[in-house]
């Protein structure tokens, strides 16, 4: 009888497991609880729990594990009989297949959850009494839903991309002995150096006025509702952010009560208000596995990514931690196939990949214990170029090392140091007509401008162009590439961006093994010139982030920084280019080119800048490569 029991039941869920998960399938194998469950506080948050109706098994009633996404966006849709969409048209599915309790929750002052929203909230190593923070919030949630939700086993899992993947990060440093595996995903990190709002200081003016037009605003109780964004007047963004003048300008379609829009503007260096905002300080002694995920694409997170797996990594070091990095866009391992972005394919679907043989082995061996936990490597990195996924012992890998290549004259790159007595490149920064980020005209921010063609700057008399010879081998970049650039200005100020080009063949063309869904047409891909990694520095922050310094008018200075970085390899017969200019613009503000606070000043304070880079034997100007050995 036993027998045919489990026979029984393996017949039934083979048939649900191969059944399309859609809309109908999750209303008839789930129900859903709507609560507000209470912090330590008294505030309640409110949370949607999507429950597996109980199967039987040839011993009980299963019990299952908790999958958590807390999140600033809503877990809409609301009411009981309302199933998020996100549950059957992304990687959830996976996890409702195993039967998972689904959990999604709207964090403190968010949605339809109570108390007081703060950005970024700090974290609060030692809290006493009913102190609170996201990572205590996370906490008071677990531990309600393990003494209320039926036939759980247990086990809590937490997951999140972008800003959920802060609130996973937060959740990691809560402690709970039930919190088996966490998996911050694009994780935001830290919003002065490198993520979302910031880079290096300077300011990511598109991205963060029209995030913050809408999210920014104010909610005085309880709602289900979305507040409106800012409805622009024209579908140019450059032209649009061009005429507004000075940063401070834009404050007329903003008002006074975006609270965090005017914290920035009140927080022009990386100040201890700052500092308490970088979700890494809190990572000593993380007790759940992690998995840290990001894409070598991601135009708003990809600093986080590498940076907090860094720092579990230094902080946590018996922390079971690992990373995986792939060729996508925000959020692109879990929406899409990630075959491809913009013109650049990557010859495999890799999305699927890591979904199938990372992400969900990752929660089922912590979760559920299935499977085996060390098929998952310490890094697992895809390489754009040769388009092959690496597993490494470490990151950067050990075999990586640095190498420093040189600028030098004639547009010239090469290993060997220049020699010349004087020698420099020049060009005239003008804040009135600055260098675009990306061809042609649109309003939102692209993602494709990641790996785009970067013809279009290279033709600029404000853009320097350096280059090697054509490659007789494949140089693979693995790790971190750090500018180490001799400049001097006419002005007190300017930025710098420093982008690491891989030029195509004049003769390339992606053959019939490349294609993929979704490709509109065939772009000239002869003599392309893809961006591989670029970034900018706000040079008045050259020699600390806390205190900035002008600039000597005339007098060679260093200006040194980091990249992201990188996992590409420059194939044989392509060619290394470096372009180095002043502004990206809208991705980011303008420099006035003065030694001023830029949130503060006027639009009559933008001047151009007159800008040497040096080759030359005592001030050359170099790029250090981590180049991957074979």
């Amino acid at each position: 009888m036993k027998t045919l029991f489990f026979l029984l039941f393996i017949g039934i869920f083979s048939q649900l497991n191969a059944q399309t998960i859609d809309s109908a399938w999750v209303s008839q194998n789930y129900s859903k609880l709507e609560t507000l469950i209470p912090m330590r506080d008294g505030k309640k948050l409110f949370t949607c729990i999507y429950i597996p109706k109980n199967i039987p098994t040839a011993i009980g009633t299963e019990k299952h594990p908790f999958l958590m996404m807390r999140t600033p966006y809503s877990c809409a849709p609301y009411g009981k009989d309302q199933f998020s969409p996100r549950l059957y048209t992304t990687n959830w599915a996976n996890y409702l297949k195993e039967n998972y309790i689904i959990v999604m929750q709207d964090v403190r002052g968010r949605y339809m959850s109570e108390g007081e929203f703060v950005d970024v909230r700090p974290f609060i190593e030692n809290k006493k009494g009913k102190e609170f923070d996201e990572a205590s919030d996370t906490y008071d949630a677990i531990d309600w839903m393990l003494k209320n939700i039926p036939n759980n086993n247990g086990n809590f899992g937490v997951f999140g991309i972008s800003y959920p993947g802060f609130y996973s990060t937060m959740a990691a440093l809560s402690n709970h002995p039930a919190l088996k595996a966490v998996s911050p995903q694009a994780p935001v990190t830290d919003w002065f150096l490198g993520d979302d709002f910031h880079h290096n200081g300077a300011f990511a003016i598109m991205d963060g006025f029209s995030f913050y037009s809408s999210f920014g605003k104010p909610r005085p109780k309880p709602t289900t509702e979305h507040a409106k964004g800012f409805t622009f007047p024209e579908k140019d963004n450059y032209s649009f952010f061009l005429k507004q003048g000075a940063l401070k300008n834009l404050k007329q379609y903003l008002g006074d009560s975006i609270v965090f829009w005017n914290e920035l503007m009140d927080h022009p260096n990386m100040d201890d208000w700052w500092k308490a905002r970088n979700a890494r300080v809190g990572c000593v002694n993380v007790k759940p596995a992690m998995l840290t995920v990001g894409g070598t694409f991601d135009a708003e997170d990809c600093y986080g990514a590498w940076n907090l797996y860094k720092a579990i990594e230094k902080q946590s070091p018996k922390t079971t931690n690992k990373l995986v990095m792939g060729p996508w866009v925000h959020g692109g391992w879990h929406r899409g196939d990630g075959t491809y972005l913009g013109n650049i394919r990557f010859g495999s679907k890799t999305a699927e990949y890591y979904q199938k043989n990372i992400e969900l082995p990752f929660f089922e061996f912590y979760l559920r214990n299935k499977g085996t936990e060390n098929k998952i490597a310490e890094a697992t990195i895809f390489f754009s170029g040769e388009n092959n996924w690496k597993n490494l012992e470490s990151w950067p890998p050990k075999n990586s090392e640095s190498k420093t290549i040189y600028l030098k004259e004639n547009q010239k790159l090469s290993f060997d140091k220049p020699t010349k007595t004087s020698s420099f490149s020049k060009y005239t920064s003008n804040p009135n007509k600055p260098v675009p980020y990306s061809e042609g005209v649109h309003l939102r921010r692209t993602r494709e401008y990641m790996n785009d063609d970067q013809r279009f700057a290279a033709r600029r008399t404000d853009v320097l162009v350096f280059e090697t010879e054509i490659l007789n081998d494949d140089l693979t970049l693995a790790g971190t590439i750090t500018a180490n650039l001799k400049v001097s200005l006419s002005t007190g100020d300017a930025d710098f961006v420093v982008k690491v080009i891989d030029v195509f063949p004049d003769n390339f063309k992606y053959d019939s093994n490349y294609c993929c869904l979704g490709v509109k047409s065939e772009a000239e891909m002869a003599g392309y010139q893809m961006l591989v990694r670029g970034e900018i520095m706000r040079g008045k922050y050259r020699n600390s982030f806390e205190k900035p310094e002008a600039f000597t008018p005339n007098k060679i200075e260093t200006v040194k920084f980091e990249l992201p970085d990188v996992a590409h390899t420059i194939k044989k017969g392509h060619k290394l280019m470096i372009q180095i200019q002043s502004s990206w613009f809208p991705l980011f503000d303008r420099n006035p080119q003065q030694f001023i606070d830029i949130y503060k000043c006027d639009d009559k304070d933008f001047i151009s800048s007159d800008i040497k880079v040096f080759h030359e034997l005592e001030a050359p100007s170099s790029i250090v490569l981590p180049i991957l050995k074979n």
